[in-house]
């Protein structure tokens, strides 16, 4: 059955479900690398395509910018399409010297300024948001086989976008933290939740250290390399 925010019917979706943020990013990836793709989603212009890349049944959805956006349309593929594991493919702003503009990081965990977690009712602690390790696996071994330049490691999940104060990103930084998004803590933590599989794969698209950043359409049609690392992760 559909969702107020999916149109979509049982069985529409793949087990696997590659998630950009823009849903002109979803579109591109279903006309560049899926054969014989469907729409099942236009629901809010979230575009969502079903298709076959290499035999294997994939689909493609738009996750929206922020931890809320993601956490509802991962939630709902989790429980009501019964999508097995979600592949974050965002972009993300470096924090790391080494780190250049279309490098990939693969996010092994997420730290975050959100309250997200709250709404578990957890203990007093920290959770730990962390990705699938096969999933994480697979998307190294794709991208060191393709010969792309990549990291492994912990990533900053922020819920502002605007007006984060250099103090604040070089203490993130001097813990380690790559780089920063908006979007994998929540989907680590609602897979986590549902015990399902999650893995977050970025593209740096600007830097803080050298201030360089890519074009808004450089962002929908040229990070094409986590797009393969991505789809190279599909499972049987």
């Amino acid at each position: 059955m559909s969702t107020p925010h999916n149109e979509a019917k049982v069985g529409d979706f793949a087990k696997t479900v590659l998630m950009p943020g823009d849903p002109l990013r979803a579109k591109f990836i279903a006309e560049t690398f899926l054969k014989d793709y469907r729409q099942v989603n236009s629901v809010r212009n979230m575009l969502a395509f079903t298709g076959y890349y290499n035999g294997k049944k994939v689909s493609v959805m738009g996750s929206g910018m922020g931890m809320p956006s993601i956490g509802i349309y991962s939630y709902e593929l989790y429980t009501h399409y019964d999508v097995d594991r979600i592949i974050r493919i965002g972009t993300a702003g470096s924090m790391n010297k080494d780190l250049e503009l279309f490098d990939l990081v693969i996010a092994s965990g997420a730290c975050t300024n959100s309250n997200w977690i709250q709404q578990y009712d957890l203990p007093k602690g920290t959770f730990s948001a962390i990705a699938d390790y096969s999933t994480l696996e697979a998307a190294v071994n794709s991208a060191r086989k393709r010969n792309y330049r990549y990291k492994v490691g912990n990533i900053l999940s922020s819920d502002n976008f605007y007006n984060d104060q250099e103090a604040k990103w070089k203490k993130w930084a001097s813990m380690g933290v790559l780089c920063v998004e908006m979007e994998a803590y929540a989907l680590y933590s609602t897979a986590a939740s549902l015990n399902k599989e999650a893995l977050t794969i970025c593209s740096i698209s600007d830097s803080f250290i050298t201030h360089k950043e890519t074009t808004s359409e450089e962002r929908v049609t040229s990070f094409t390399h986590m797009m393969e690392v991505a789809l190279d992760c599909i499972k049987e």
